[in-house]
């Protein structure tokens, strides 16, 4: 136990150095192992699971993804979900951020990155809703907010790395997504109507959209329907893995865009190189965690810990409760992906020894993630829009989130106490 607490601690004062979490898990991770096996065998352990993580096929389906998203936003999905929002919702009052979350979500079922997710849709809703006469606090804390339907909502990387790292099935982990990634959804219109009732400024109402214009709007977005159908619906019916279902949507969002010739030469070489700079940061996290976890798992923590939780007599949904407040409270001050694989090997072995679904809680550690993307002062969504959106300062930008932070919250109880919306759909699974 103690050898645990150092080492956290010895993470904490090298990220207050400034130094990248991800390097910071690693060296702790490696020293510790060191300290306690000897060199040699740490030596060897961990070139092993640096060699196994970058050659597991299961792996594969997380660049997939994220080029699947790459291609989808390079040929101009983002703009059609956008329209196709706005011609439904567009004309009551806060409009704009209504059709903003609408169209958050769609892209959210073929994106499975927040952080693109709201650089997409920062280009396409923001200036519309600042030509319409939006409050920039509105716009920047819909947009940010939205933004995190693009991991709640399947195909997700936080829940692929998730099942990968706890061996939970990850077809069932998508299953799970989709309705409280719809809950969080009508939480956040929820948040759009009452800024929208109580400053009536901030989010004006535009034109209604004529109903032949509305189905022209839709047929707009076969293609994202299409994706969605082939990719989720084959790794829900069993028809295929969720690698082979990675690959498929790849493939397809590939020649979706070659179709719409929104892609050249120059373009297809930057969505290589985006992806596999996504790819290479995800992975550096993911190892420098494993082998920070074979370090605590060597340690007595997890068990320690788990007999001093049951002994303090507690009811086990409390006991989650606490985690989730650790977890709020932590997304508040480091990055969440960090966070989330950090925890785990702490957190994890108690939920599964309490008797709960393993499934259950991937979806709470994502409802978490998602709170940290957006509260101040480190979250990463606030920042990106901050750096593509130079007309808006920060103090805006954190003006607008609050209440988006505290619907986020309310899902997280919701979800924390009604688990059968997130285990319904999973049941139907085999």
């Amino acid at each position: 136990m103690t050898e645990s607490l150092i080492g956290f601690g010895a993470i904490f004062v090298l990220a207050l150095l400034r130094i990248p979490l991800a390097f910071a898990m690693g060296a702790v991770g490696f020293v510790g192992l060191g300290l306690m096996r000897g060199w040699p065998a740490t030596a060897a352990s961990t070139s092993q699971v640096i060699y196994e993580t970058g050659f597991a096929y299961t792996l594969s389906v997380v660049p997939l993804f994220i080029l699947m998203g790459n291609f989808v936003a390079r040929a101009g999905l983002a703009q059609e979900l956008f329209r196709a929002a706005y011609a439904f919702v567009g004309h009551v009052r806060g409009g704009l951020a209504h059709a903003t979350v609408l169209a958050c979500a769609g892209f959210g079922a073929i994106c499975g990155s927040s952080i693109a997710t709201a650089a997409t849709m920062s280009k396409v809703a923001y200036p519309a809703m600042r030509k319409l006469g939006y409050a920039d606090y509105l716009s920047t804390g819909v947009i940010a907010a939205g933004g995190t339907l693009g991991i709640m909502i399947p195909p997700s990387t936080i829940l692929v790395i998730y099942g990968i790292v706890t061996e939970t099935h990850i077809g069932k982990l998508f299953a799970a997504g989709v309705l409280p990634g719809l809950l969080c959804a009508l939480m956040m219109m929820g948040a759009v109507a009452w800024i929208s009732w109580r400053d009536p400024k901030a989010g004006p109402a535009g034109e209604r959209t004529s109903w032949p214009d509305r189905m022209r709007a839709v047929r707009n977005i076969w293609g994202v329907a299409l994706l969605v159908v082939i990719v989720l619906g084959g790794i829900y019916g069993g028809v295929f893995t969720a690698t082979e279902g990675a690959g498929i949507g790849a493939s397809g969002a590939f020649f979706f865009a070659l179709a719409r010739r929104a892609l050249t030469w120059r373009v297809l070489f930057e969505v290589l190189v985006e992806s596999a700079r996504t790819t290479a940061m995800l992975f550096t996290i993911l190892i420098a965690a494993m082998i920070f976890s074979s370090f605590i798992n060597f340690t007595t923590m997890p068990g320690d810990l788990k007999e001093w939780l049951l002994h303090l007599g507690l009811p086990p949904l409390a006991i989650i409760g606490a985690m989730m407040l650790i977890y709020v409270l932590l997304g508040t001050i480091m990055e969440e992906l960090s966070m989330v694989l950090l925890t785990i090997p702490v957190f994890f072995p108690i939920v599964v020894g309490l008797g709960f679904d393993p499934v259950w809680f991937g979806v709470l550690i994502v409802l978490v993630v998602q709170i940290g993307l957006i509260s101040p002062p480190v979250g990463m969504n606030l920042f990106v829009l901050n750096a593509l959106l130079k007309t808006v300062s920060l103090a805006q930008i954190f003006k607008g989130v609050w209440l988006f932070v505290a619907a986020l919250i309310v899902a997280l109880v919701v979800v924390l106490e009604f688990q059968p919306l997130a285990l319904w759909l999973p049941g139907f699974m085999k």
